[in-house]
């Protein structure tokens, strides 16, 4: 998935972005709520962990620009204000969860995994001729042969299948594999994009598109 955390205590927000980084989540981090609608202006999300008490541009607007927009991101809110009224109250601004501070990691994971699932951009299951590849459970076959998969390899053939045959660039894939930080010149792409044809076998399911991309 791709995920952008919005938190103004950058140690959490920068504890929160490693964390599911090492779950093999694409993960942009930002401190305030005036980023927040910058980056979401030009880069899609697939979840949005939203801190609702953020300064200068409150949390509550943020959430209400963005469901005017009509994102398709799914946006899960922190705060510490836990008390029903406040759930209610976020949820009603368009939020589709809500998680009162202080919270487990562990649980953070899981309601991002269960919204992932909702979100348009995530199918449950998808597959291409005799690839399968399930994103909630990070697994991938081909045929009856398990694929051993790195993060950002499971990452580029979850965004090829989706396509459904179509092309992706190269630069559409650091969008949603990577995070803001991947430097846009280099042949990091190319690379993951070899290692996969070499772990995914004859015959081959990759095609190169000239300038134009890569499509299963």
């Amino acid at each position: 998935m791709r995920i952008l955390v919005v938190e103004d205590h950058q140690v959490l927000a920068d504890r929160i972005g490693e964390g599911l980084r090492d779950q093999g989540h694409a993960v942009d981090v930002v401190y305030d709520g005036a980023a927040a609608l910058e980056v979401t202006a030009y880069t899609s999300y697939d979840v949005i962990v939203l801190d609702r008490d953020l300064p200068g541009v409150h949390g509550d607007q943020v959430c209400s620009e963005l469901v005017r927009r009509d994102s398709n991101a799914r946006i899960l809110m922190l705060t510490a204000a836990g008390g029903v009224e406040d759930k209610v109250e976020g949820l009603d601004l368009g939020a589709d969860d809500y998680l009162a501070k202080p919270f487990s990691f562990a649980e953070l994971a899981a309601r991002l995994r269960a919204l992932g699932r909702r979100a348009p951009s995530s199918p449950p299951l998808l597959s291409r001729g005799d690839l399968s590849l399930d994103p909630a459970r990070r697994l991938a076959t081909r045929g009856a042969r398990p694929l051993l998969l790195t993060r950002k390899e499971f990452g580029v053939l979850e965004c090829l299948m989706s396509a459904d045959g179509a092309v992706v660039s190269a630069e559409e894939l650091l969008e949603r594999v990577w995070d803001l930080n991947i430097d846009p010149f280099s042949n990091t792409v190319s690379v993951t994009v070899a290692r996969l044809r070499r772990k995914l076998g004859d015959p081959a399911v990759i095609q190169t598109v000239v300038g134009s991309g890569y499509r299963i």
